[in-house]
């Protein structure tokens, strides 16, 4: 048994006194016996048992996620590389002097071309070394040759790093010279993006990564999604990985560590987090103060995480092994992160006597090395072999997600340019005596003559780098990032007639909502045999809101650890099932989780080649102005899906008040282009509209994904008239033509609406018939932003094609063929039907009602009296717009205004 000395046996406490010092150090022996005999993982697992016997004794014992600011993997454990490291080095200086070359490149047009196009040098030279190793010994592309199938591994790119992504690319062959000198000039189709993003390269990017925060959290659950698949049998994906890279400094996003937890609750042991800790965010250090690695350990390890630190290179380990009393250990974690940053700022003779000089035991064991042999000490991050060996780690760990906390310096090898300074991030441009540094340092085969026009470099196809760089990417399946466009899987989507039970009238007496309507097309949807299996119901804890705990039962909620527990309400009909093999998504009250399990399920046809069919109801009020960041990134991601915001309307969630009741969504909606957004008032329209979306993203492939907005007010549906499935998909139809003939003996009115306060609508006719004389046609107009949209496309098509016969704009087509003013009205802002002013028929009144200003609480018909939507303002303002063209006296108005009761000097509902 090994003899602890004295002066191991750690410090005391202050207050604290050690009684027996003998027995101290007999249990210091026991520890280190077990360690040197059976192993770390031993030693792990007794001390364990230790601590919960002393917590079952009642024993208070702290709790601290943090170890000593050293490596976890001790250098006799690491696996060894089989690689060949000194090509490796090479390739890798390669794609540094190409990354490098693109932004500058990027960077030096003369202002008459543009300017500046921007970029980032400081990024990927602190990732270099991380991204070689996964490239080419971990990263597996999609592969389907017999006896190497395998799905492929996920990459989210820290997005700051793409020049070095594409100058791999480049060596690879897989892009050209020209492409690169067209970093980030994207218009004419012959460039990069400045990030990735599957929108603009849609071959190459598969996860977008900016914004900051995104990422993280999206490659949570899609580690998930993947383990969701294998579950339930749709696809094999076991031996796939999700590899997510991210700083330091982005972790402070709340998003970067918002989803940890379910993380480690799942047991998402696909998962590996890679976390580039340079110690910088874009203006300066991430934790000057303190100590950014023992700050994420501890959040990581805290909530279940497998953590992997690598903070030192092979050449400290030397100096660890002579570090009997820990001093060096000591300095190391006594050390601030602002310090760190500095010393690779400098040379050193700084670190010389900014860091080892604090301690005289640390300082004696330096002495000896010159002050070269201090500044190659390197952190662990610019180490391929102790890279290579926390990845081995991490991708063999079972029963938990791995995070790497990886050490490295922001801007390594740019030397004084750029080196661990504050300005890195911005450092775009390099002087010529810079560049002529960084071809030294990393031995560039460019001649002094041809440095002034910063040529990128290829070795020749049959050199040894080459064929060393298609053979490791060979061996892991082919080339990455890759992303598939299309899946190969074809459904056939259930005819419209399937669905009839929402497409007919409601029976006498009998009112359902437009949310009802819904929950009956996807409860026959489940039924299909082949497309029902691959429908996702996403839920972020209101499937008793929305009337869907029936689908508890029938379907189950997908649980990893099945339902370990028997249920309250067991005994009824809708129990809350959990079970392995589930098909609902349940995310609690999480709607950045919903919407990012939507995500991972609706580009599955690129990420894992299932066609899958996510529904992700949730109040309409926290969707895109909560998630509004998930949902511009699922247009750049070209994900296909539905999203239904449910309860909306901003009178039609009566009692809930301000921040729930939902008049915007839509406008947020128009703003993604690739999203379909419709606001139907009728259960046939639902059904349309869904059975149109299914073909669109199910049969054709198309890359759009729908918004419909859902109502919880019931009222009788009037069903289907055939032949208006077109005009419904194209955003207007006349669902109640008047009943008095249009000949033009009496004015007429085109009342316009669509959600619930299409019922007001129809109300207003039958008002302005009755006791005005007034004709009225009532429009149905589900989605007042594709009206816009195909709008806005006819005007551009006659700006561009002077000489050619214009085009009419739908709206325009349908509401020549009727008369009179017209008048919208719906539970969204004004600026929703706004939209369409420029399409209404040329000498026609437009007047526009909406709900512009904060929600509150009340019953239906007080909430639209006071955003005047009502069944009074359509008809005062039909009446107002009447008089503006002579066909009816003014003195109407004011008649109208005194019969209804309206407060005319009431407060403007903007304001109050």
């Amino acid at each position: 048994m090994p003899d602890t000395p004295e002066n191991e046996i750690p410090a005391l406490a202050p207050g604290s006194v050690d009684s027996d010092r003998t027995e101290t150090r007999e249990w210091m022996d026991a520890l280190s016996a077990v360690i040197e005999n059976e192993g770390i993982e031993r030693a792990h697992f007794l001390l364990e048992q230790l601590l919960d016997h002393a917590r079952q004794n009642s024993i208070d014992l702290p709790f601290s996620a943090n170890t000593a600011y050293v490596n976890t993997i001790a250098p006799q454990d690491e696996e060894r590389c089989p690689g060949d490291l000194e090509i490796e080095e090479r390739l890798r200086a390669y794609m540094r002097w190409n990354a490098m070359a693109m932004v500058v490149k990027a960077n030096r047009h003369h202002p008459v071309d543009g300017g500046d196009l921007g970029g980032h040098i400081g990024s990927f030279a602190s990732v270099a070394h991380m991204f070689g190793a996964g490239f080419n010994h971990f990263w597996h592309a999609e592969s389907t040759e017999p006896g190497k199938e395998h799905g492929g591994d996920c990459l989210y790119v820290q997005g700051h790093v793409a020049p070095g992504v594409y100058a791999r690319a480049f060596l690879e062959g897989r892009l050209s010279e020209e492409q690169l000198l067209h970093f980030r000039q994207e218009v004419d189709g012959r460039g990069l993006s400045s990030y990735p993003h599957p929108k603009l390269m849609p071959e190459f990017w598969q996860f977008p990564t900016v914004s900051m925060g995104l990422g993280p959290l999206m490659a949570i659950y899609q580690a998930r999604f993947l383990k969701y698949l294998h579950a339930r049998g749709i696809a094999n994906t076991e031996n796939r990985k999700v590899w997510v890279f991210c700083g330091d400094g982005e972790m402070d996003e709340v998003e970067s560590l918002g989803a940890i937890g379910l993380a480690a609750r799942e047991q998402l042991d696909n998962l590996v987090f890679i976390v580039n800790c340079n110690l910088q965010r874009l203006d300066g250090p991430v934790r000057g103060n303190g100590k950014i690695i023992q700050e994420l350990e501890g959040e990581f390890r805290g909530s279940g995480w497998n953590v992997i630190k690598l903070l030192w290179g092979s050449n400290w380990d030397p100096l660890f092994a002579r570090d009997k009393d820990g001093a060096l250990r000591q300095l190391m974690m006594d050390t601030l992160d602002g310090d760190y940053q500095a010393f690779k700022a400098n040379d050193g003779a700084y670190v010389r006597k900014h860091f080892f000089a604090r301690n005289p035991k640390v300082a004696a064991m330096v002495a000896k090395m010159s002050d070269d042999d201090i500044w190659a000490l390197r952190r662990g991050g610019h180490d391929s072999q102790k890279v290579y060996a926390a990845y081995h780690q991490a991708t063999h760990h079972k029963g938990q997600p791995s995070v790497l906390l990886i050490k490295t310096v922001k801007g390594f090898g740019m030397g004084k340019s750029g080196e661990g300074k504050n300005t890195v991030h911005q450092t775009k441009k390099l002087t010529d005596e810079d560049i002529k540094l960084f071809r030294d340092r990393f031995n560039i085969p460019i001649p002094d003559s041809q440095l002034a026009d910063i040529p990128f470099y290829k070795p020749a196809d049959d050199t040894p780098e080459m064929r060393y760089l298609h053979q490791r990417r060979q061996a892991l399946g082919g080339y990455l990032p890759r992303r598939r466009t299309r899946s190969d899987e074809q459904f056939t989507v259930p005819a419209l007639e399937t669905f009839k039970a929402v497409l007919e009238p409601t029976a006498q007496g009998r009112e359902i909502s437009t949310t009802q309507a819904y929950v009956r097309f996807l409860t026959t949807l489940l039924r299909d045999q082949a497309l029902g299996p691959r429908v996702v119901p996403i839920l972020v804890d209101e499937a008793r809101t929305f009337g869907m705990e029936g689908l508890f039962r029938q379907i189950g909620i997908y649980n990893p650890a099945g339902q370990q527990y028997t249920p309250v309400d067991k005994d009824q009909v809708m129990y809350y099932r959990e079970d392995k093999q589930g098909q609902i998504l349940q995310e609690g009250i999480n709607e950045a989780g919903g919407m990012s399990s939507w995500i991972a399920a609706a580009t599955s046809y690129s990420t894992s080649n299932r066609i899958m069919v996510p529904f992700y109801v949730y109040y309409s009020m926290f969707g895109f102005q909560r998630i509004g960041d998930l949902a511009w990134a699922a247009g750049d991601m070209q994900a296909r899906g539905f999203l239904l915001g449910g309860t909306s309307g901003r009178t039609t969630l009566n009692g809930e008040g301000l921040q729930h009741e939902d008049g915007h969504s839509h406008l947020l909606a128009s703003t993604i282009p690739n999203c379909i957004s419709y606001d139907p008032s009728f259960a046939h329209e639902v059904g349309v509209i869904l059975h149109h979306g299914l073909k669109r993203m199910v049969e054709k492939q198309d890359n759009v994904y729908y918004y419909i907005t859902l109502l919880n007010e019931n009222y009788a549906m009037p069903g289907l008239t055939p032949g208006t499935e077109e005009q419904i998909i194209r955003g207007m139809y006349v669902c109640k033509p008047s009943a008095i003939p249009a000949d033009g003996a009496l004015p007429r009115v085109q009342l316009l609406g669509s959600g619930s306060i299409l019922r007001e609508s129809l109300a207003a006719q039958e008002l302005l018939a009755l006791e005005w004389g007034v004709a009225a046609d009532v429009w149905s107009c589900p989605s007042f932003n594709e009206l816009a949209r195909e709008g806005q496309d006819c005007e551009r098509y006659n700006l561009l094609h002077p000489a050619q016969e214009p085009r009419t704009s739908f709206v325009g087509k349908q509401l020549e063929a009727y008369t009179g003013p017209v008048v919208a009205s719906t539970d969204y802002v004004k600026a929703y039907a706004e939209q369409i002013r420029p399409f209404i028929p040329k000498g026609r009144s437009y007047r526009v009602l909406g709900t512009d200003g904060f929600g509150r609480s009340d019953f239906r018909s007080k909430l639209r009296t006071h955003f005047e939507i009502n069944r009074h303002f359509i008809v005062l303002s039909a009446l107002k717009a009447l008089s503006e063209e002579g066909s009816v006296p003014l003195a109407r108005v004011s008649e109208a205004i005194a019969k209804y009761g309206i407060n005319a000097d009431g407060v403007n509902p903007l304001y109050a």
